[in-house]
């Protein structure tokens, strides 16, 4: 979700490695005339927006759920939602991509990311369980995050900072656009 398209990425890898041989006095406001002639700079700054865009949605889309009821196994509104069944139906809902099912291995499907990098949309992850990535939010921002805690309880916000949480946080991990998993679960 938050990764470069790749074909651009290389294009101005190369469009750098090819002005920095042919003209090695280049100065920096040289190399951002060039890039801009060719149209990368605003292409740059089109996916930097189309990706705080799909956050945002993503964000919105999963307050959408806040009250919907914990339920062990569940991945649907109709049924309810655990915590993974939850990031799992959003990210599917708001950008198309599919998690796998346990919060473990979506955990081992995401690229970690420091804890002061985190953005809306990213997962992050506790030790509820005595066990690793036991459980699984969305950050939505602020030192907040949603998910759906626990049995009796229902769609929340909660403050990363409250000291359950901050006492078992696990780790913060990034989704990418084609996660490497088995979206079964199995």
């Amino acid at each position: 979700m938050r990764m470069f398209a790749p074909a651009l990425v290389i294009a101005c890898a190369a469009l750098l490695t090819v002005s920095a041989h042919a003209a090695p006095g280049n100065s920096a406001d040289d190399m951002d005339k060039l890039l801009a002639d060719k149209g990368l700079l605003t292409r740059l700054d089109q996916v930097r927006q189309n990706v705080r865009d799909k956050a945002s949605e993503l964000v919105v889309n999963a307050m959408g759920f806040l009250g919907v009821p914990y339920k062990r196994g569940g991945n649907t509104l109709e049924t309810g939602f655990d915590c993974s069944g939850f990031v799992r139906a959003i990210y599917e809902q708001s950008v198309g991509l599919l998690l796998p099912r346990k919060a473990e291995q979506q955990a081992a499907a995401t690229q970690s990311i420091d804890k002061k990098d985190l953005q809306p949309g990213d997962l992050v992850f506790f030790n509820t369980l005595r066990r690793a990535f036991s459980h699984v939010g969305i950050y939505v921002g602020d030192g907040k995050f949603i998910h759906s805690p626990k049995p009796g309880a229902e769609v929340r916000v909660e403050s990363m900072g409250v000291d359950y949480w901050a006492r078992r946080f696990d780790g913060a991990r990034r989704v990418q656009d084609n996660p490497p998993a088995n979206p079964s679960g199995e």
